[in-house]
């Protein structure tokens, strides 16, 4: 009888571990729509459930998943419910979850040509799909990283580069005050001071005030600072707003200063028609990041980066120790490792790639489009609702309204909307969040899952006003 080898299981273990896990899979697509969107125990509960001594001797593999069934996968939000509409959903598609199995399975480090020729030309392709997209012009490139936070840092690493000579001192950095936290928290990294970022404030409509960058520019100059970068956005996270972005690369190239663009929530718009209309200017940017796992429907974790010359990417991060020798191989041959922070990486191609493959592009535009019509759905029905404002209007598949009950103003206002939430959470039938926009608590809806209906959108909103009817309990 052969010795089994430390850490196996024989083919027949293999088979009926892997079969249930598909199982589990398969019945969770199948049925989600009919579960709740909302499960959250408290720490003791889940000490209570999970805190165990490290096993000396081992468990059924079959035993430990039924743990992780019950225990683990029953205590988390459902973000690709149909009915959840906070934060950002990541819908995900069953494509991108088998492609994901088989990139851990296979467990391809996606860092180097010379490991892994067949991924890196899957990750070019995909990449220059999406540069494509984005009207980013013939020469561009990018890599897939985490997320949009690693994307934003890798794009403003490369403008350091570029511009900086990676020297901070002394240079300035403009945004919105409805950017995303995750350009301060790079900068940090990146070794600038608070000091040395300015958040613009929005217009009306939430967008970069074009005349307010020009004002904090021209003061910046003349007090000695160098200004060097603007972040736009290609749909906020508050509101879904796009900057004016072609008169922002207009103003950046006559002022010399880097335009990067944070479309890791809508970028991805620009496969549908829609929001190819509305992302007008985009191909513009110097560098531009996005998040399949979004609106291009990935499992997590998968963000994108795109710099207008690809080779920015290289000089801005390749660096080859003696250990890495090995690696470096004939003309064409893309490593990379050399054109973004992590040498270990795995595969994330692979399932935007085979996501594209099966669906197609008309696919994606049908499901980018639904995100669009199911916001506009419910701001319709808001608007036919006693006791409810429309705060800013359906765009980019973001709502935000607020319930406004007579009698009811002020901080007393804020509070009862920020009860809904909790009502929501602890109901369960769908999940929404809150934001504060010029000092008001909103109800925020993001509808891009492509399996949401209209009748969620619906039976949502009708429970909402039903709570709100009631009272709950807040301090006036």
């Amino acid at each position: 009888m052969p010795i089994r080898a430390p850490l196996s299981l024989s083919p027949e273990e293999m088979r009926s571990l892997g079969y249930r896990v598909i199982d589990m899979l398969v019945e969770h697509f199948a049925t989600l729509s009919e579960k709740r969107v909302t499960r959250k125990a408290d720490r003791a509960t889940m000490e209570a459930l999970l805190r165990d001594e490290l096993p000396e001797s081992g468990t059924d593999p079959l035993t430990v998943l039924d743990q992780v069934e019950r225990d683990v996968l029953g205590n988390i939000m459902h973000l690709d419910h149909p009915r959840f509409f906070a934060f950002v959903p990541s819908p995900s598609n069953f494509i991108g979850v088998m492609a994901d199995a088989l990139a851990a399975g296979f467990n391809v480090f996606a860092g180097t040509w010379l490991e892994a020729s067949g991924p890196a030309q899957i990750e070019l392709v995909a990449v220059d799909w999406l540069r494509e997209a984005c009207s980013l012009p013939e020469g561009a490139g990018g890599l897939f990283v985490s997320g949009g936070s690693m994307a934003n840092i890798t794009a403003l690493a490369v403008a350091r580069h570029v511009k900086l000579g990676d020297r901070a001192e002394g240079a300035v950095v403009y945004c919105s005050d409805q950017t995303h936290s995750s350009v301060e928290r790079g900068l940090r990294v990146l070794g600038f001071g608070d000091e040395q970022l300015r958040k613009v404030p929005s217009d009306s409509e939430f967008r970069l005030d074009l005349s307010a960058l020009r004002r904090a520019v021209e003061a910046d100059h003349a007090a000695g600072w160098t200004p060097f970068c603007v972040v736009a956005n290609a749909g906020t996270t508050n509101t879904g707003a796009v900057d004016p972005l072609s008169n922002l690369a207009d103003y950046c190239r006559g002022e010399g200063l880097w335009l990067h663009v944070d479309g890791a929530y809508g970028a991805a718009a620009v496969l549908g028609e829609r929001g190819r209309a509305i992302l007008e200017g985009l191909g513009r940017a110097d560098s531009l990041s996005l998040d399949p796992h979004k609106w291009l429907f990935q499992p997590y974790e998968i963000g994108c980066i795109l710099v207008r010359d690809e080779g920015w990417l290289r000089e801005t991060f390749h660096i080859l120790p003696e250990y890495l020798t090995d690696i470096e191989g004939q003309a064409g041959e893309i490593n990379f490792c050399d054109r973004g922070i992590q040498l270990t990486r795995g595969f994330r191609a692979l399932k935007l790639w085979m996501s594209l493959k099966v669906f197609g592009r008309a696919g994606f535009d049908q499901a980018v489009n639904r995100g669009f019509e199911l916001a506009e759905a419910a701001e319709a029905v808001l608007r036919k609702t006693p006791g409810w404002e429309v705060v800013t209007p359906a765009q980019m598949g973001i709502l935000t309204f607020r319930c406004t009950p007579e009698g009811v103003t002020g901080q007393a206002l804020n509070r009862l909307n920020g009860s809904l939430v909790k009502a929501m959470i602890a109901d369960g039938f769908a999940m929404l969040s809150s934001t504060v926009l010029r000092g008001q608590t909103v109800l925020r809806m993001c509808t891009i899952n492509p399996r949401a209906r209209e009748a969620d959108v619906r039976e949502t909103i009708r429970r909402l006003d039903g709570w709100k009817d009631r009272r709950l309990e807040y301090p006036l």
